[in-house]
């Protein structure tokens, strides 16, 4: 399965403008740096930080200045306060936020100006700022990648399915709608690592709340089933891979799978389960009882390793 990966980059102006109500961001110089782009951590230094408070030793690009760093900075005379201010400004930085309704330190207006770095205020407590904007940033920059199945949230777990084209994935995803999961996205899945070892996946706007199913058409699952039948976005934990297998196949199956398969999307491992397709078999029932055992396996709980102990033990003990 091919990923075609993607960098993404924000503008600092369309940060403001989706955290301006929330945060209570107030423009106050600077105003040319709102064009600066901010990128993934992937395209950063190691040296440099996304967003965090005020720190010279490991500076961020997005610089906070809270109650504790507005009361150093007002403690320093006059000279030194001007050469800690005039540190902030490296090539980096691409804007300051005075947090907690703190006065504004001398100078540093001008200096946001001089060098085009945007400069805002906010009455809400810096760390709060900082958890906010950090994880708008971890959404908004998240490498991503699109991958070809239906994305369903089954049982509250992200459930991807995958499988060659007409082996009926949206009929199992409409079953499995039916019985009361949800759907995510279906046809193109937008996937975004939004920490080290999380997905998330999310639906492309243009096909947001539908599904094709071969012979209906188009669905819109929210109209038909309701709001409760559609999911914005899940964090992807399992896959279900759909296999095409003749009776002949059925019977070379490995039956006892005891090692675990794993598929690697964006460097994060996620569990692979692979279900045959044949005529008679509720793949809605299979899929949910995969999620089910999956759950399990999440808490130690091994049945075929459990299954193969008991036969050991069966066989020792009547030596």
């Amino acid at each position: 399965m091919n990923e075609d990966r993607a960098m993404r980059q924000v503008s600092f102006e369309r940060v403001v403008e989706d955290n301006q109500e929330r945060l209570g961001l107030e423009w106050i110089a600077g105003r040319q740096g709102g064009t600066s782009i901010l990128t993934g951590e992937a395209a950063l230094k190691p040296t440099i930080g996304q967003v965090g408070h005020m720190n010279f030793i490991h500076p961020f690009r997005v610089q906070l200045i809270g109650a504790a760093e507005a009361a150093h900075l007002r403690a320093l005379p006059e000279d030194a306060l001007q050469a800690s201010i005039s540190r902030l400004f490296t090539t980096e930085l691409v804007a300051i936020i005075v947090a907690n309704g703190e006065k504004m330190p001398p100078h540093l207006r001008e200096e946001c100006d001089k060098h085009d770095v945007a400069l805002l205020t906010s009455p809400q407590p810096s760390p709060h700022l900082v958890d906010v904007i950090r994880l708008y940033l971890s959404r908004v920059l998240a490498e991503s990648t699109s991958l070809h199945g239906v994305f369903l949230d089954v049982l509250e777990m992200g459930v991807l399915i995958t499988g060659a084209s007409a082996i009926g994935k949206s009929e199992l995803a409409l079953e499995l709608i039916s019985r009361g999961n949800g759907l995510v996205a279906d046809d193109i899945v937008e996937l975004y690592r939004i920490s080290p070892d999380t997905l998330e996946g999310r639906c492309p706007a243009v096909l947001k709340d539908f599904l094709e199913v071969r012979g209906i058409g188009v669905l819109n699952i929210r109209t038909i089933f309701g709001e409760t039948a559609v999911r914005p976005r899940k964090l992807l934990k399992l896959m279900v891979h759909l296999e095409d297998h003749s009776n002949e196949q059925f019977s070379e199956l490995d039956r006892l799978q005891v090692s675990a398969t794993y598929q690697e999307i964006l460097a994060v491992p996620i569990r692979k389960v692979t279900i045959p397709v044949a005529a008679g078999r509720n793949l809605a029932v299979l899929v949910e009882a995969a999620v089910r055992n999956f759950v399990l396996n999440q808490r130690g709980i091994d049945s075929t390793k459990e299954f193969i102990e008991r036969q050991q033990k069966l066989m020792e003990d009547g030596i």
